[in-house]
């Protein structure tokens, strides 16, 4: 009895397949879906987008092809799923420290700017987020600034900072 509740709750594919294993408390599952919920919030999720999710996370957390697809999956249902964003930044504050809060804001711009262009709902959505996760406006806009700089830069070939 104990195993079939436990697996209805467990994201993971089964034990045999090596798939990500993923709980709700997991901070792995909610970057991704604060991630996801940047990128859907202007109701269109482009293949720039979703491919610099996968880049980001599947550097972070070293996922194999596989592993990054099991969580996008868990990540855009969690998305689904929530009510609010609390659900998920209230797990990150609990396990990161400022500076780490501070790169999850950075990250969150990564896929704000991802497809060229910022659309207000994202940069409400980044807000929200920041502000959940206690990190200070002007960090939040260095964070915009420094990954806006960094997208302009490789748009127009210049790669040096």
């Amino acid at each position: 009895m104990f195993d079939v509740l436990k697996s209805l709750f467990s994201n993971s594919r089964d034990d045999s397949g090596g798939g990500l294993a993923l709980d709700p408390e997991d901070p792995r599952l909610a970057q991704a879906a604060l991630m996801f919920h940047v990128i859907a919030a202007d109701g269109v999720i482009r293949e720039e987008e979703l491919a610099r999710m996968k880049v980001v996370l599947s550097e972070k957390f070293d996922l194999s092809d596989d592993e990054f697809d099991d969580l996008f999956a868990a990540a855009k249902e969690a998305d689904r799923d929530a009510v609010d964003l609390y659900r998920f930044t209230s797990i990150l504050k609990k396990q990161m420290n400022r500076d780490q809060r501070i790169a999850m804001v950075e990250q969150l711009w990564e896929m704000v700017f991802a497809d060229g262009k910022m659309h207000e709902f994202e940069d409400n959505v980044v807000w929200r987020a920041a502000q959940l996760l206690e990190v200070e406006t002007a960090d939040r806009i260095a964070m915009k600034q420094r990954v806006r700089a960094r997208n302009d830069d490789t748009e127009t070939g210049d790669t040096s900072e």
